[in-house]
């Protein structure tokens, strides 16, 4: 019979791969619609920003704490590994099968057909596109991380790579346009203290996501000092994209702009200049 040394996964994953992956977890389709509902609850511009920070301290303050179980306890268990030590395997198990039979299952099939749907509208795929892609995605994906950890969070960097470039692409768009949050928020209606929880609600669940990160703490090289290093970086990295990104959609849109925005980021890009059009205009004939 192998050893449970033997069977242990490799820790191959370096603090540079952990950052990628909890960041790739956190940062999602949510922070492009989140924002709408954010703003129209918030009335001004002061405290939605406020609550983007407030959401990431609270969100560090969360994973502290998972760093510390998973410096102490380092398992690709995650979750599962730790209610299982503290409450017995009958609750490990029946988390075990939730995650597994509708949890996990289910935000990666929601995330598929999202990509799928935009994939077809850009490719002009039909009707049959969007499930078409989002099954291609999903089996690529699991074939990639079932090749090895190593290819995993190979193609994790680059996706995050590519993600965390979007953010910045959309800002850089928006900082390009013409600002008009002065005009609209003007009429904007201050929130109250129980809608301030209510857009605590929205903005802690984009932040969700930073609890994964117990799952690789078997598969990290020093668990004892990486984990808490991933997680801090992390959330301070996606902290600061957020609040750049939701700066930028206030800045150019207004409270009442991005509050009425079903696809702020799309108008935020439309509402950037175009370069070459200008240059036509201008230049002598």
């Amino acid at each position: 019979m192998a050893s449970s040394a033997e069977t242990a996964p490799l820790a191959v994953l370096r603090l540079r791969d952990a950052i990628a992956l909890i960041v790739g977890t956190i940062v999602g389709v949510g922070i492009f619609r989140t924002p709408s509902v954010v703003a129209e609850h918030a009335g001004s511009m002061s405290v939605a920003l406020l609550a983007w920070l407030a959401g990431g301290l609270v969100s560090l303050l969360g994973a502290l704490c998972y760093a510390e179980l998973a410096s102490t306890y380092p398992s690709t268990g995650g979750d599962y590994h730790y209610l299982t030590r503290a409450f017995g395997p009958r609750l490990g198990f029946l988390f075990a099968w939730a995650r597994l039979s509708v949890v996990q299952t289910g935000a990666i099939a929601l995330l598929a057909f999202v990509l799928g749907d935009y994939a077809s509208e850009a490719l002009g795929l039909g009707p049959w596109g969007s499930p078409l892609c989002a099954g291609v995605v999903v089996v690529i994906l699991t074939a990639t991380n079932i090749v090895g950890v190593r290819q995993g969070a190979t193609a994790q960097n680059v996706l995050t790579a590519l993600e965390v470039g979007g953010i910045l692409f959309v800002a850089v768009a928006g900082l390009a346009a013409t600002p008009v949050a002065a005009g609209i928020a003007a009429g904007a209606t201050p929130s109250s203290p129980g809608t301030f929880g209510l857009v605590m609600v929205f903005v802690l669940l984009t932040y969700g996501g930073w609890n994964e990160a117990a799952y690789l703490s078997g598969e990290v090289r020093d668990p004892g000092r990486t984990m808490v290093r991933a997680l801090v970086w992390s959330l301070a990295l996606v902290t600061s994209l957020y609040l750049l990104l939701n700066w930028t959609f206030l800045a150019t849109l207004g409270v009442a702009g991005v509050a009425g925005s079903k696809a702020v980021a799309a108008d935020v890009a439309h509402a950037a200049p175009a370069p070459r059009t200008q240059w036509a205009a201008t230049s002598p004939r």
